[in-house]
């Protein structure tokens, strides 16, 4: 007799099921990957000022639309439960521990890493762009990127874990 456990666990390995962990993941590294790059050019930024045409280019003003993909990471997630027919719920803990992790890094996102970092769009667009204004902003994005990519760390090792 087969145990309950590995019938819904492997009832739920089918390609769909592995299409959808795919774009969960690939939301997750592209979410923080895009909030890592953040901090990596605040940090560029910080040491040569808007010398480069790629730093010019990075800081050119609009939405960080990369970063925002995020918010994807939860809603695949979600579909994940559902498709694994019982295997995981949201009661298991590291589901739960995962999610307070994610809603932590989305409100600093929200409101201290992309707010910091639109300043630093209309610091360098400005024809007045002097390196001295922006350091301080500069490595408060870096500070707050490098927090949220310890936290994605973390992240990872409790989904890959799943204590």
């Amino acid at each position: 007799m087969i145990p309950a456990m590995l019938v819904a666990v492997s009832s739920n390995r089918g390609a769909a099921y592995d299409l959808v962990l795919l774009a969960h993941v690939l939301t997750a590294f592209v979410g923080f990957g895009a909030v890592g790059v953040a901090g990596i050019s605040a940090l560029a930024l910080s040491r040569r000022g808007a010398s480069t045409e790629s730093l010019r280019r990075y800081y050119r003003p609009g939405v960080n639309w990369a970063g925002r993909i995020l918010f994807g990471v939860p809603v695949l997630g979600a579909v994940l439960l559902v498709m694994s027919h019982g295997a995981w719920s949201w009661t298991s803990g590291w589901v739960t521990f995962g999610l307070i992790l994610w809603a932590g890094a989305a409100m600093t996102a929200e409101m201290v890493l992309w707010p910091a970092e639109r300043g630093l769009q209309q610091l360098v667009s400005s024809d007045t762009f002097e390196p001295e204004q922006h350091r301080g902003l500069a490595l408060r994005v870096v500070g707050v990127s490098a927090g949220l990519v310890a936290v994605f760390v973390v992240a990872t090792v409790v989904m890959v874990a799943k204590p």
